[in-house]
């Protein structure tokens, strides 16, 4: 509804499926068991996955109408908002290390939670930089061509 494009929000909610699938993968990779802090760590990994997509498709846009050139605007805004998304991948992963790491009273709440965001967010953020501008340029060529 922000956009008024169904195109757009598909695209931002792109990130999500790839982001849980880091998830899960990072949870196999650490032998640990789906349980209910996971789960709670998949919720807060999508709004971290819609977060950085709808950064990076809100610039992308308004860059587009600007300048009138799709492909420019899709390369430059990558490019320029590139520091934005690792920045906010980079807070929500480190501030989460102490917790995958912990051994202690508790730990066994935090380790799931954790892991679930650090792995997701690593994935969703590949995501956000090189495969979201690809979609966004194929679901609106055919507009940039007219």
């Amino acid at each position: 509804m922000a956009f008024g494009s169904v195109k757009d929000a598909l695209i931002i909610f792109t990130g999500v499926p790839l982001a849980l699938t880091g998830g899960i993968l990072s949870l196999w990779l650490r032998d640990m068991p789906l349980s209910i802090s996971a789960g709670v760590g998949f919720i807060a990994l999508s709004g971290v996955a819609v977060l950085n997509g709808l950064v990076m498709v809100a610039f992308i846009r308004d860059l587009w109408h600007e300048q009138g050139d799709l492909m420019k605007a899709i390369v430059e805004g990558a490019l320029i908002r590139l520091r934005p998304v690792l920045m906010t991948a980079l807070v929500a992963s480190l501030g989460f290390v102490p917790m995958a790491l912990n051994t202690g009273t508790g730990a066994e709440v935090q380790r799931p939670l954790a892991t679930v965001v650090i792995g997701g967010i690593i994935s969703s953020t590949l995501l956000t930089l090189f495969v979201l501008p690809v979609l966004y340029a194929l679901l609106h060529r055919k507009k940039a061509k007219t």
